[in-house]
């Protein structure tokens, strides 16, 4: 029952890198939008489509550790969703549906990408 220890410590180190990555851009320009949350989650759509492509040679567990871990702790649609209902509530319904509609839409086509890389090079 390797996966559950490799799926665990694959989702800390997500988490720790999300958390790190989030600090950093808040920290460089101020948290108006949530651009960190948005990056977050593109970047992370396309690693799991990378992640997705290269399954048939990275294997079970490593799918598991960083598909399911790695991208499942560093990724946040729960943040976006905050963070679009935060927006709203501030009366600024435009921003919060540029975020709710970029975070779908790029996370869409970055994890079409990543997919489609990580299938190329899987062969």
């Amino acid at each position: 029952m390797i996966a559950v220890p490799a799926v665990a410590l694959g989702g800390a180190v997500g988490a720790v890198l999300r958390f790190l990555l989030d600090r950093g851009i808040t920290a460089r320009w101020a948290p108006t939008f949530p651009a960190a949350t948005l990056l977050i989650n593109v970047t992370g759509s396309f690693v799991l489509g990378v992640v997705t492509g290269l399954s048939a040679v990275l294997g079970p567990v490593w799918t598991l550790a960083l598909g399911t871990g790695l991208c499942g702790g560093y990724t946040t649609f729960s943040t976006a969703m905050v963070d679009a209902v935060r927006l709203a509530r501030e009366q600024r319904a435009g921003a919060a549906v540029v975020s709710v509609l970029g975070t779908v839409l790029w996370s869409l086509l970055a994890v079409a990408a990543g997919l489609t890389l990580g299938s190329h090079w899987a062969f």
